[in-house]
């Protein structure tokens, strides 16, 4: 089955088509929450994405709210610099949702203190400077460590 990949609010093109490439090449289904800040018609995503997207399994929502209630059954986990658990503390399953927020601010506040069990981040130097990676490396860290973890389902 696999691994679901959701971003909420992206805002860069070619962080996106970046992330698109890496959900065709292992099989992951990308869920995008608008509004996204580019459109879908940007050189810059396809360009980043290369000849992929027919490759890829993409869906598109008006909200998170609305992601949540098609899959009520489905586990997610939420990606951030501010939780307590890294990401090699999660028992991932098959089927789950990563989920990663908007570049400039990540996944709302109320949305991760609701879910303080399924937040995770990637341990990183202490420094006000470096204040996170980039998106499109934490999404390709922790998909594969789930992807791992489920047994490389359907990968060579």
């Amino acid at each position: 089955m696999g691994i679901n990949i959701v971003l909420v609010e992206p805002e860069i093109p070619q962080n996106t088509g970046n992330i698109a490439r890496t959900c065709a090449a292992t099989g992951s289904s990308l869920h995008l929450v608008k509004p996204l800040g580019f459109s879908v018609n940007s050189k810059y995503l396809k360009r980043a994405g290369l000849d992929y997207w027919d490759l890829l399994d993409i869906s598109y929502y008006d909200s998170f709210e609305e992601l949540v209630s098609k899959y009520p059954n489905s586990k997610f986990f939420y990606s951030t610099t501010k939780a307590r658990n890294t990401y090699t503390d999660m028992k991932f399953e098959d089927d789950c949702f990563l989920v990663f927020g908007k570049e400039t601010a990540g996944l709302p506040e109320e949305l991760l203190n609701a879910n303080k069990e399924t937040a995770m981040r990637i341990p990183m130097i202490q420094n006000k400077d470096a204040r996170s990676l980039n998106l499109s490396n934490a999404v390709a860290i922790i998909a594969y460590e789930a992807l791992r973890q489920i047994g490389f389902t359907n990968l060579v």
